[in-house]
Formats: C-alpha cells, sequence, structure tokens
C-alpha cells in the first residue's frame, strides 16, 4: 500500500474522532488539512519567542538587524497589498510581527514561528551577502507562516498519531509487539521515512515558491535567490542527506526549481510596493 492510500484510510478511520478543517493553502491552492487551532500555536509560538530572546545571545550588528526589519516591513506591506487587491482574507492579519538576529556563526539558519515571529542567526550572513539573498531567506521563512505550515503539521501529527493507535488496535497489538521486540519505534520511523518526510518537502517547495513570489512583491531580486541556494550547496558541500531521508529537497531540485518559476513570478508577481 503506497503511503497516499496508507493516510487516505487513516484519515476516514479518524473522521469519527476528529473534526478535521479542510482549507486551501494562499495562492498555490494546495488543500491543508488544520485540526489544530491557530490561535493556540500563535500564542506558544509568541511564549517560546520571549524564552529564545531570554536565553539566545542577540547580535550588537545594528545595520543587519535594521536591515532585517526593513526587508520584514516591506514584505508585511506587499503581503497585506497583494491580497487586499485580489479581496481575498489576508492570512497574517493576526500576526505580531517581530524581529531579531541572532549572534551564532555555526548556525546558518533563519525560521519564522506561527504568528509572525522571526529569527536570523548570523551564521547564514555567509550565505546570503546581500539584501536580496537575506530576503530570499526571510521570504522563505515568511512563507512557512503565511501558508500556516505550522498549523498543519501539527494537525497532520495529531490525524498520524491518532491513526497508528488505531492500526495498532485492529492489527491486535502487532505494532506495539514488534516496538517492543526490536526496541525501536517503528512508527516513528515509518512516519519519518515513509509518510511526514515527503510531506514536509512539499512545504518546504511550497515555502521557496511562496517566498519568491513575497520577495518579487516586495521589488526584491529573485534571480539572487538561485544564487543564494548555490552558495548554500556548495556552502553544505558533502553533508546533504539522501533527498528520501530528508525534510528538504535537495539542492539540486531546489534550484532547478527555482529557476524553472523565475520568469512565471517575476511576469505574474511584479513588485506591488
Amino acid at each position: 500500500m503506497d503511503r497516499r492510500k496508507f493516510l487516505s484510510y487513516v484519515g476516514c478511520s479518524c473522521c469519527g474522532l476528529i473534526l478535521p478543517s479542510c482549507t486551501k493553502a494562499p495562492i498555490t491552492n494546495r488543500s491543508q488539512l488544520k485540526i489544530i487551532p491557530e490561535s493556540k500555536l500563535n500564542a506558544q509560538a509568541a511564549q517560546i519567542y520571549e524564552k529564545i530572546k531570554e536565553k539566545e545571545k542577540m547580535s550588537n550588528d545594528k545595520e543587519t538587524l535594521l536591515s532585517i526589519k526593513n526587508i520584514g516591513k516591506k514584505m508585511e506591506n506587499s503581503i497585506d497589498e497583494y491580497f487586499s487587491k485580489k479581496e481575498i482574507e489576508n492570512p497574517t492579519n493576526n500576526f505580531q510581527w517581530e524581529y531579531i538576529l541572532i549572534e551564532n556563526k555555526k548556525v546558518r539558519n533563519a525560521w519564522c514561528m506561527p504568528g509572525g515571529k522571526i529569527a536570523v542567526y548570523t551564521g547564514i550572513l555567509d550565505a546570503t551577502k546581500n539584501t536580496n539573498g537575506l530576503a530570499a531567506v526571510m521570504g522563505h521563512e515568511i512563507a512557512h507562516a503565511v501558508a500556516k505550515h505550522s498549523v498543519e503539521r501539527a494537525s497532520r501529527g495529531v490525524l498520524l498519531n491518532t491513526g497508528t493507535q488505531l492500526i495498532d488496535i485492529f492489527s491486535g497489538g502487532k505494532l506495539s509487539q514488534v516496538n517492543q521486540v526490536t526496541g525501536m519505534n517503528t512508527v516513528g520511523l515509518l512516519s519519518q521515512i515513509g509518510i511526514m518526510n515527503p510531506f514536509t518537502r512539499t512545504q518546504e517547495s511550497e515555502a521557496d515558491y511562496l517566498g519568491m513570489i513575497f520577495s518579487s512583491l516586495s521589488g526584491y531580486d529573485i534571480r539572487e535567490t538561485v544564487k543564494l541556494w548555490e552558495r548554500m550547496k556548495e556552502l553544505n558541500k558533502g553533508k546533504e542527506p539522501p533527498e528520501f531521508m530528508s525534510t528538504h529537497p535537495s539542492s539540486d531540485n531546489r534550484i532547478k526549481n527555482l529557476n524553472n518559476w523565475m520568469n512565471e513570478i517575476i511576469l505574474n508577481y511584479p513588485p506591488i510596493v
């Protein structure tokens, strides 16, 4: 049985236990399953964000932090303007945007929590190189929040957990027996490699696409996005796991997709602010 059929059976089995909310991702219109209330995740994210600000060392690079905030503000405005012109509800209406720069040269990363809580690590600045590169990173991370990927993934986790419990019951406890004999979380391994990862890669690719759109709408040169990931590929040389084991698309596939989307996005999503 392939994983899509498995998930459809799990979903059907869970319908009597969970009332899912089926929605569409903004712009891409990809179907999404949402069970966890967004407001709950936003509140939790805000609390965690405050703890991170207390724990992590904030960078003294005021110029870069200002650049991050300026890019963020332009994207906030362009996203608001885009959805307003389309007469579609802005998915960031309930966001409380905030930006920090964390001093850690060893961490080449950035993220955006539900509700618009953004962090950039100084380690990624070696890859961004310039304002357009930084905008590419921020556009990608903001896209995760705009598309409600955290809500979706949390909901998916609830559904998968409920579904595997049902399967264990239906199989007479065989899954639990396998776990006890092998000492391994078989369900966890199957969910990571066989089910959850392809779904997560879908989100990552969607964030790449939407991130380019938000960068373009905000007036940044999205051609730098490809150059950014070429630099990231070089910096991560020899460290990437096989794509089927990874939650992210391989660098080669990512760069190929970005190039394929380039002309369409430049044509259909010109600067709006």
